[in-house]
């Protein structure tokens, strides 16, 4: 089937630094990161006229983010959903696109959790003015990490996965880590120890942080930021680089409701969405980025995704078949992922500047014939409200 061409993905570029010790600020990454998208892609920032933005620069992001890049675009986005902003993102920015609404759109993010000391996944969530949304879970102190380990259990419970299933998702992406330079360096940084590839065992032996969920199985908190650039098929033939199409996309939200499958994320309903449209399977993607904050998360996403059915996952995962190496993919976080090249509160950026570096050959664990990618953001709380953005790459 021939895919639709309305936009690709020109420019990225990822902030090296995970550690910044107070000496950026959130917008000050987002601009060097979007001149360095800029440059990667051949064009100037003259030529954007279209900003993507979720909020993490400050209040009035539109006004404020385009003010402080010395823009005036025609085109403001400012959904914010969290974790999978960046994949509402490039949904958004290709419906634009090819309503002739803007021709070259520039995503950023920045963050200095690490460096603030956010307590991302341990932090109270509760509050003296309690919103209503939260009724069913924030007034028992309930922590993110509480949330997402309740998820692993009931899996646990209704699929009999174990730990050292979902260990597999930390083994790989730890491997995929150890080849990237920069996500060395910012465990080195973030002054983590024994740093080197891991075993089934170093992670069902590390430290417990919420049953079942151990240490290495939980996202670092880093610094760290990025920018995409997304541009109409007229501009992205003559950019410097190849273009990465956007092929399909799905969006979708979920919460908690009486009777509920936790278990069962949102991608579920964004998957059929996105692979529909870009009239593919799961199972031709060589790539999958998935948003891995926890072990969890991605297990059910990857059955979620349509890649195997719900409570086989520890099953299809075994094995070591998420390495780039393997034939039998798809090369899951080939970047090392939020487990270990960084997590700065949302990470959906880096899902698609890293499917985008392996469709182009550039990555430090490129998968050989690399052609077809999945991005897959998930923003809030798995097996609480959440958001679900599943976008479909594919190079020329």
């Amino acid at each position: 089937m021939s895919q639709s061409r309305d936009a690709a993905i020109v420019g990225i570029y990822e902030y090296p630094d995970r550690d910044v010790e107070g000496e950026v600020s959130p917008l000050q990454i987002k601009a060097a990161s979007a001149a360095k998208a800029l440059e990667d892609a051949g064009l100037s920032w003259s030529d954007v006229d279209a900003i993507y933005d979720a909020g993490e620069g400050g209040g009035m992001a539109g006004l404020n983010i385009s003010e402080y890049f010395g823009l005036n675009p025609t085109v403001i986005n400012t959904t914010g959903v969290g974790g999978s902003s960046y994949e509402y993102h490039a949904a958004q920015a290709k419906r634009d696109i090819a309503a002739g609404k803007a021709k070259v759109a520039l995503l950023t993010y920045g963050s200095t959790a690490h460096s603030n000391a956010f307590a991302i996944g341990v932090g109270a969530r509760g509050g003296a003015s309690m919103h209503p949304a939260d009724n069913m879970d924030s007034f028992a102190g309930q922590t993110l990490v509480s949330n997402y380990a309740m998820v692993a259990h009931r899996h646990m419970h209704d699929y009999g996965t174990t730990s050292e299933q979902l260990a597999e998702i930390s083994v790989a992406t730890r491997m995929h880590a150890m080849r990237n330079p920069e996500a060395v360096r910012a465990m080195e940084d973030l002054e983590f120890l024994d740093i080197r590839e891991t075993t089934i065992d170093d992670v069902v032996n590390s430290r417990m942080i919420a049953d079942p969920l151990h240490l290495l199985e939980c996202c670092m908190i880093s610094d760290g930021g990025g920018a995409v650039v997304i541009a109409a098929p007229e501009v992205a033939r003559d950019c410097a680089k190849k273009p990465v199409w956007i092929l399909g996309t799905g969006e979708a939200t979920k919460y908690p409701e009486n009777g509920g499958d936790i278990t069962v994320s949102a991608a579920a309903q964004s998957a059929p969405i996105a692979f529909g449209e870009a009239g593919l399977t799961p199972q031709e993607m060589d790539i999958a980025m998935i948003y891995d904050s926890f072990s969890i998360t991605v297990l059910t996403i990857l059955e979620d995704l349509g890649f195997c059915k719900k409570g086989e996952g520890g099953d299809w995962v075994t094995g070591g078949r998420l390495r780039f190496d393997r034939p039998d993919g798809p090369a899951l976080n080939t970047d090392g992922g939020g487990l270990s090249s960084n997590h700065p509160g949302m990470r959906g950026i880096f899902l698609l500047t890293e499917a985008a570096r392996q469709l182009r050959g550039e990555s430090t664990s490129q998968v050989d014939g690399a052609s077809l990618a999945v991005a897959h953001g998930n923003g809030g709380m798995l097996g609480s409200r959440h958001t679900a953005g599943t976008v479909i790459l594919g190079s020329d």
